[in-house]
């Protein structure tokens, strides 16, 4: 049974009742007091206090301080008047019922209420949120679309300086070559006529008779009596020589070289640098220089070279996909993925390089190297040594005279030997 609290004190004003309600001994918390305009009810089991007020109230703007073992209502009236008491008087059960169950109700509504109008302000803070985050996301992309563009424009117009260098490069070499041979045709004609100087005037003037010369006995020479007036030939005139070479690709001389796999490498290159493997209509977005599998791979070159490996392997990646026939992308992208520790891509990137390294050639040899190198430094990194061993070997039957590549495989040996012995 509840023990009912009838010990309280209150006191009133023209627009506010106070009330004082002693609770000692007893921990008491906001969710012990449930208010309504009519009806105030403060449950502290055992302890009950119950009050069917005698006017309406504010319950909104009521306030309920607790503290010293005391709860001190102020209650604001709807309207300005003096109560009689604080109760209803003459309430029968049945009218505390209907008010009681009222003051429920209305609570119950002024909650469900609130908990939509909490709804409705969560739902509009939420798409107040998504706008906010669109914005920054479009304003990201916007930046970042800037950045692209400021790059391209930048890598253009590095482009056009190379492009406007190499001419003048050119445009010199040219002079330069017409100065020489200006200088070679001087040369030749200041010759020529230092010849025609000197050459005997013509054929009246060039017989000469030798004069006899006497011996001890006033008789001529034993050569004498043999000796014909000739003609002297004139000096041979001055001429230019051409000397027309093979044309070469490869550094080697023609008698030193395989020809028929420089020309199966040759039609090889530019077989690959025709083909265009990715599907293009998935690429419409990309722009004109990114279509490029050489603009691709020179941009990967300086991601790799700033330390940015995975911004590299992205560009390698799509100019694979645009042309998956060029060795060096597949060897870069090995490169890259050494750094990222991703040792078996870097082993399947080094084979497809060394597979598309066919003929050997020397103009390949120093690819061949690098893919054998780095295929091997995988390995070893896998602790696959003898496998790593092999391929160090093969890079040193290449280039014999590399003395890193030389170090490193008798390191690997004396890995093996290690291996061994503890085994």
């Amino acid at each position: 049974m509840p023990v009912w609290l009838r010990e309280y004190s209150w006191r009133q004003s023209g627009s506010a009742v106070y009330l004082s309600l002693p609770l000692r001994g007893v921990r008491v918390t906001p969710a012990n007091i449930f208010c309504t305009d009519r009806y105030l009810k403060v449950s502290i089991p055992p302890f009950l206090f119950e009050a069917i007020l005698y006017a309406p109230i504010d319950d909104t703007s009521s306030t309920a301080k607790i503290g010293n073992g005391i709860i001190f209502f102020t209650l604001y009236k709807k309207e300005v008047a003096m109560w009689d008491s604080l109760t209803l008087p003459n309430a029968n059960k049945e009218k505390l019922q209907y008010l009681r169950e009222n003051a429920v109700l209305k609570a119950h509504e002024k909650a469900k209420e609130e908990a939509e109008a909490k709804k409705v302000t969560k739902q509009e803070h939420k798409k107040h949120a998504l706008e906010a985050t669109m914005k920054l996301e479009e304003a990201e992309r916007k930046r970042i679309e800037d950045l692209k563009e400021k790059e391209r424009q930048k890598v253009t117009k590095e482009l056009e300086l190379w492009k406007k260098q190499q001419k003048d490069a050119e445009k010199q070499k040219r002079v330069q070559k017409e100065g020489e041979l200006y200088q070679v045709e001087q040369l030749k004609e200041k010759k020529k006529e230092k010849i025609n100087k000197t050459r005997i005037p013509n054929e009246g003037t060039s017989k000469t008779r030798l004069k006899p010369t006497k011996g001890c006995y006033g008789s001529y020479s034993m050569f004498s009596e043999n000796l014909k007036e000739e003609q002297l030939p004139a000096p041979r005139s001055a001429a230019t020589i051409r000397i027309n070479f093979t044309s070469r690709v490869f550094p080697t001389a023609l008698r030193e070289s395989c020809v028929a796999e420089e020309e199966e490498w040759l039609r090889k290159q530019a077989e690959a640098r025709r083909a265009i493997s990715a599907d293009l209509s998935e690429l419409e977005d990309l722009k004109e220089e990114e279509k490029n599998p050489d603009w691709l791979k020179n941009k990967g070159n300086k991601m790799f070279a700033t330390g940015n490996y995975l911004a590299a392997v992205n560009a390698y990646n799509l100019a694979v996909r645009l042309n998956n026939k060029l060795p060096l992308l597949y060897l870069n992208r090995a490169a890259c993925h050494l750094k990222l520790r991703n040792l078996h891509k870097a082993i399947e990137d080094s084979s497809k390089a060394l597979e598309l390294l066919t003929p050997p050639v020397p103009d390949n040899e120093n690819a061949r190297v690098k893919a054998y190198v780095r295929r091997g430094t995988a390995f070893c990194q896998l602790e696959l040594y003898t496998e790593g061993l092999q391929d160090y070997e093969a890079a040193l039957k290449i280039d014999p005279k590399n003395k890193t590549i030389e170090k490193d495989a008798e390191k690997i040996r004396h890995l093996i030997q290690g291996t061994t012995q503890d085994s």
